[in-house]
């Protein structure tokens, strides 16, 4: 049984840098590109950043130069640090497994998914 579990989440100020973390089990790790997404209430889930199995990366344009995505193949464990928070950034963050070597940016190619973890940015 695959299980994605996110942590780190939490409330901080904006400006400052908080790093989420997934683990993921019941799954060959490194075979998987990875990615992380987020939702704000009434809003649909979106893209944030994405990293293959060799390390390549993608980002969104909301985000890029801002946060960095990171994996450890040895601990089956993928990041995310977050800087310069912003307002806009509050949501729930969840974390996403995708079969194939290359990076992906869409919802639908993720097959499987953590429960989220909540960030909140004060202005």
């Amino acid at each position: 049984q695959v299980q994605l579990v996110e942590s780190g989440g939490g409330l901080v100020e904006a400006g400052e840098t908080l790093t989420l973390s997934c683990v993921a089990s019941g799954l060959t790790f490194s075979y998987y590109a990875m990615g992380w997404f987020r939702q704000s209430p009434g809003l649909e889930r979106e893209f944030v950043a994405t990293i293959g199995w060799l390390g390549s990366t993608q980002y969104s344009d909301s985000v890029k130069g801002r946060f960095t995505i990171a994996r450890d193949n040895s601990k089956n464990t993928l990041y995310l640090q977050m800087s310069r928070l912003k307002f806009e950034d509050t949501a729930v963050y969840y974390c996403a497994a995708a079969k194939g070597r290359y990076e992906k940016a869409i919802t639908s190619e993720y097959n499987y998914w953590g429960q989220g973890t909540q960030v909140t940015v004060s202005s």
